[in-house]
């Protein structure tokens, strides 16, 4: 390299504040951690990222209500502003729709993986023929984390090509976060039922249900007091935009504490209407202890995920 010609240190523009970035690390740093673990952030190729954040803006009836985009930036910007923010480790949480593509999926995250140390290894899957062979594969290569999104995909659970898919994860405990619960609007195979079908057949599975079950909040609760290895993340929950529709119930709240080390923030980021702040903020005001929103907001992830 010429050595006259300097590399280009200009700061990448920011969708958010200095003053939010200021928040966010007060929050954290108050409780004496050493940053965030955000288990549920979305990075996926530009195509499918542009198509998610289009069906976003239109209002589609997955989503069902107004829903802008509070952090729309470039790859390269999201991740910095994580960094700024002081998360320590997040998720590339990709998902299929159709058959033939989450092999695809699985290799750019991989790279991504690669390429930004801080995110985990994630990947996911899709009842077809082809999915116990790229699953083994993806644990193989390292993979710390699957995505599962029954309501996208339009799938079932319990679907008997997914077997050979369980039973893998059932043996390695790679964790699979796994939206089921039939918020914002409900699929054909959301709910409680088909995953308490699930864990009945695959009582091992390390399960971490997105943002709390919502709405069915209650049942979710139950099966993380009953197996081990279900656990919740908090993505959207107890923030103004999720409380308006489906609140989570007042008198359940106390449940939380019992399974205090089973809950890890999500964030849902970049795909959130409303700051990252607030969703801090929302779980602060839950008002359940230090103790309580340190593990939630890092050391339950960080010991799940081996996070130094």
């Amino acid at each position: 390299m010429n050595d006259d010609v300097l590399p280009d240190t200009t700061p990448l523009p920011r969708p958010f504040s200095a003053a939010e970035s200021t928040a966010v690390r007060a929050i954290w740093g108050e409780l004496g951690l050493p940053g965030l673990v955000d288990v549920h952030t979305h990075f996926m190729p530009k195509p499918v990222m542009d198509k998610v954040w289009a069906y976003f803006d239109s209002a589609g009836p997955l989503v069902g209500r107004e829903w802008p985009i509070t952090y729309r930036a470039d790859e390269d910007v999201r991740a910095a502003t994580l960094q700024d923010f002081g998360v320590r480790a997040y998720s590339s949480l990709v998902y299929p729709h159709k058959p033939d593509m989450a092999e695809w999926l699985n290799g750019w995250a991989a790279d991504f993986a690669a390429h930004h140390p801080d995110c985990l290894h994630t990947a996911t899957f899709y009842p077809e023929e082809s999915a116990p062979g790229y699953v083994s594969r993806a644990i193989q290569r390292g993979v710390a984390v699957f995505k599962c999104h029954i309501q996208v995909g339009d799938f079932s659970p319990i679907d008997s090509l997914l077997d050979g898919v369980w039973s893998q994860i059932a043996d390695s405990q790679v964790p699979v976060i796994i939206h089921c619960g039939s918020g914002p609007a409900p699929g054909r195979h959301t709910g409680p039922e088909p995953i308490r079908t699930l864990l009945h057949r695959f009582p091992s599975l390390p399960l971490i249900v997105a943002h709390m079950g919502t709405p069915e909040y209650l049942d979710f609760l139950d099966l993380a007091e009953r197996y081990p290895n279900v656990r919740l993340d908090t993505t959207m929950s107890f923030t103004d935009f999720s409380e308006a529709d489906a609140p989570y119930p007042k008198d359940a709240r106390a449940r939380l504490q019992g399974i205090g080390d089973k809950i890890l923030f999500g964030s849902d980021f970049p795909n959130i209407p409303y700051s990252y702040t607030h969703a801090l903020d929302a779980l602060v005001r839950l008002d359940l202890g230090d103790e309580w929103l340190g593990g939630v907001l890092y050391r339950n992830a960080a010991g799940l995920f081996g996070i130094g």
